[in-house]
C-alpha cells in the first residue's frame, strides 16, 4: 500500500451502525470521476464501498464490515483509495473474552510494576536520607 503522495480525497466517518461503516468523501485536489474505495483487512481488500453522489465532488460512502473478518481479539480495517493506494481512514473492532482477560492482565502487570517502582524509589530516598546524602537541587 502506498502512503507517501498527498491525498486528493478526504474521508470523514459519520457512523458505524448495523455492521456498516458510513462516511462522507470529498475531493480536495486533482482527479475526476467517481473514486473507488476499498475496505481492507490485513492489507487485503475485503469489499468495495458503495458511493452515492452528494454534490460536486462529494459522495456518501457505505461499506459493510464482513462478518467473516470478525473474530476474537482486535481486528483493524482500513479504507483505501484504490487508484493511489492511500489510506483514507481506519478503525478497529475488539471482540471476545480473551481480549478482556488480556487487558485486565496487562493492567494488573502495570500496577504491579508501578508498585515495585514506588517501593524501590521510597527505599532509595530513605537510604539516601539515612546516609546524610545531599540531593541535587538543580
Amino acid at each position: 500500500m502506498k502512503d507517501h503522495a498527498p491525498a486528493s480525497l478526504r474521508l470523514h466517518r459519520t457512523s458505524i451502525r448495523d455492521g456498516v461503516w458510513e462516511g462522507l468523501l470529498t475531493r480536495v485536489g486533482e482527479g475526476e470521476g467517481v473514486p473507488v474505495i476499498e475496505l481492507c483487512h490485513r492489507d487485503a481488500p475485503v469489499s468495495v464501498a458503495e458511493l452515492t453522489e452528494r454534490g460536486e465532488e462529494a459522495w456518501s460512502v457505505r461499506v459493510p464490515i464482513p462478518s467473516a473478518a470478525l473474530s476474537d481479539g482486535v481486528q483493524t480495517f482500513t479504507l483505501v483509495d484504490q487508484s493511489t493506494g492511500l489510506m483514507l481512514d481506519s478503525f478497529a473492532v475488539s471482540l471476545g473474552e480473551p481480549l478482556q482477560d488480556d487487558i485486565r492482565a496487562e493492567i494488573d502487570l502495570l500496577r504491579a510494576e508501578l508498585d515495585l517502582l514506588k517501593r524501590a524509589f521510597r527505599r532509595h530516598c530513605a537510604e539516601a536520607s539515612a546516609s546524610g546524602a545531599d540531593f541535587p537541587t538543580d
